[in-house]
């Protein structure tokens, strides 16, 4: 039967059918690099873990903007990722205009529709089961299910990740918004950076070109630098244009380039 993988870099699927007996060494190796299932599921599930705690983090803050228990859960439940809503529950407790806020996490989770159609090569699920795994499609899901070397063990990964991040993340939101009372000052404490601390953690190892190291610094220049002027919420859609400005540059220097030689 032919079996099909994919890298774990491009998400490209390619085929592993043995044609001969000259293929059977190169058969066995690609059985060789398989993962086993324990160590996918391990791996999913440290993610998981290290990942779902912080969401005692956003339930904490986002009761201290002043949202209530319903909305705080509602926002794990039916959003569920995390950027998103801390962007949403941070513009809110700086006083920024709800549209803004909700604008601003809009555009965040942008990002998890690309994810997706990377995603739907590389695990080709069946359609019925593919509105589910939507849901599930964010940055740590994502990074799992990219570095396995076949699409079944990509589909352990992602499903595995999902499952424990969805289910320890939504349980963590309730008990921080519970608690947020007994902590007191929720500012004091730091949790606000919880959420950005670990997007940054899952975003730096992904700058590997000097594009992307240039657009990822330009973004951040352009929202600390628009922070202290701009209402919040505001700056997160002006760092966007740091995409288009380093594409349009990089196009430009390009074509300087082709007409000297």
């Amino acid at each position: 039967m032919a079996e099909q993988t994919a890298h774990p870099a491009t998400g490209q699927i390619r085929d592993d059918t043995p044609t001969g007996p000259a293929d059977g060494p190169r058969a066995a190796g690609a059985g060789g690099a398989r993962r086993s299932d324990s160590a996918v599921v391990r791996d999913a599930l440290g993610v998981g873990v290290a990942v779902g705690l912080s969401g005692f983090a956003f339930g904490v803050t986002s009761a201290g903007a002043g949202l209530t228990l319903l909305q705080t859960c509602a926002l794990s439940l039916l959003v569920f990722t995390g950027a998103s809503q801390f962007a949403l529950v941070g513009a809110l407790a700086g006083g920024g205009n709800p549209f803004t806020a909700a604008a601003g996490a809009f555009f965040l989770g942008t990002r998890n529709a690309f994810y997706g159609l990377r995603l739907s090569q590389l695990l080709a699920l069946p359609r019925f089961a593919k509105p589910f795994a939507a849901q599930w499609v964010i940055d740590e899901t994502t990074a799992v299910a990219l570095a396995q070397p076949d699409r079944r063990s990509a589909r352990l990964g992602f499903t595995a990740t999902g499952l424990t991040l969805y289910v320890l993340w939504n349980l963590t939101t309730l008990l921080g918004a519970l608690g947020a009372e007994a902590l007191g000052d929720t500012a004091a404490w730091g949790l606000d950076a919880a959420g950005p601390a670990v997007f940054l953690a899952l975003l730096a190892p992904m700058l590997k070109t000097t594009t992307e190291r240039a657009t990822a610094g330009i973004a951040v220049l352009l929202g600390l630098g628009l922070l202290p002027v701009l209402p919040a919420g505001v700056p997160v859609l002006v760092s966007a244009f740091a995409a288009p400005a380093v594409l349009w540059f990089r196009g430009r220097r390009a074509r300087k380039e082709e007409t000297v030689r």
